[in-house]
């Protein structure tokens, strides 16, 4: 494709999103409701490449799910599930994943693991975690916890960043998202992800890396964070602030366009391989050279910053680190978080807002099979 061709669908693609260009990108305000429409682009895209899958597994989905009269707070017991390919779990997950989150979903690279919290009570998905291999730098990251640079890569693979964590409805109307949120810093996650990857053991710059979970990242959605923001488990900080991000990242290139631009780099003889072996950041790394040849002044920094936090799961985070000291680890079974985030969070709101009981599958179905025809 001629470069100025595929410059100018670059550039039309953005303003198509809500992008002002003069002569960097930014959005044409700074609200969630244009952040929203900026990310929906993106997120019907991926739902249109996904179209099959979501008919075909529409009213699997459909049988478990209930209204929101029928959903007893008090009475929800839940279950940590980590997803297994090819299982119904998957099936539902995936479906879920695509659909619910106005952040279209990524494919992640490197380490991975899902989760799935199920409410055996009611027999229903509760909601969704995504762990996945953290992007190499991240300056507010990095300088909170002091890593030496020759050391980075070493204390960087001792963690995950979350790109899913949520309730799914009606359990979302109840503060449901602080139980998901709270369940990163379980037992169970971090002995999960010790079985996971302790056959695994990976040399850097010739060091073991043990299987050791010591920390766990994730963003805001949207500028501040009302899920993270003062997220405690019996007095104790959950979710640590530490600023905010610089506002770059791949989203607002869709993936037809990203296609083209490989094309692009590779008729310059650019090696374009991706996958695993090229860590999270490769995607970003391709379109920032891109953008670079074809004269498009830093189109990688699309301004919508989020707020970043750190989940600790050792009390000694920085000393270990810094003095190599052994890791003091969190002592939070799932079943605690779960009876604290009930009597703290979901029986208060319950109680206090009960228009969550409004909630009814058959409209909200209707209005999904709607779009997934529309795709």
């Amino acid at each position: 494709m001629n470069e100025e061709i595929l410059k100018q669908r670059i550039i039309e693609s953005l303003e198509l999103q809500g992008f002002k260009i003069n002569p960097h990108i930014r959005p044409s305000d700074f609200t969630k409701e244009t952040f929203r429409h900026i990310q929906s682009i993106a997120k019907l895209e991926q739902l249109a490449l996904r179209k099959r899958f979501l008919q075909d597994y529409l009213n699997v989905v459909k049988e478990y799910y209930k209204d929101g009269k029928d959903i007893d707070p008090a009475n929800i017991s839940l279950e940590l599930k980590e997803i297994e390919t090819g299982t119904f779990e998957e099936i539902l997950f995936r479906w879920w994943n695509l659909i619910w989150w106005s952040i279209p979903y990524q494919r992640s690279y490197g380490r991975q693991m899902r989760f799935l919290l199920w409410d055996t009570t009611h027999n229903l998905p509760f909601g969704l975690l995504l762990l996945q291999s953290p992007v190499l730098k991240i300056s507010v990251r990095d300088k909170f916890l002091e890593i030496p640079k020759e050391e980075l890569d070493f204390w960087i693979n001792k963690s995950m960043n979350a790109q899913r964590v949520g309730a799914l409805p009606p359990y979302n109307e109840i503060l449901g998202g602080k139980m998901v949120a709270l369940a990163l810093t379980s037992n169970e996650i971090r002995e999960n992800y010790r079985k996971k990857y302790n056959s695994s053991r990976t040399l850097i710059k010739g060091r073991t890396i043990k299987p050791d979970l010591l920390f766990i990242t994730t963003t805001s959605a949207f500028g501040k964070s009302s899920l993270y923001n003062r997220l405690k488990y019996n007095g104790e900080i959950v979710a640590l602030s530490l600023g905010y991000t610089k506002g770059t990242g791949t989203f607002h290139i869709p993936e037809k366009l990203y296609i083209e631009i490989l094309s692009f780099l590779s008729a310059k003889g650019i090696d374009t391989s991706r996958g695993y072996g090229h860590g999270p950041s490769r995607k970003l790394k391709l379109i920032s050279l891109a953008f670079k040849l074809l004269g498009l002044p830093r189109f990688e920094y699309h301004g919508i910053q989020r707020e970043f936090y750190l989940f600790p799961l050792v009390k000694n985070l920085k000393d270990v680190i810094k003095r190599k000291e052994n890791p003091i680890y969190i002592d939070r079974p799932f079943n605690n978080l779960v009876d604290y985030w009930k009597e703290r969070w979901a029986i208060p709101r319950a109680e206090r807002k009960p228009e969550w009981k409004k909630f009814q599958a058959k409209k909200f179905f209707e209005k999904v099979e709607k779009i997934i025809k529309e795709l």
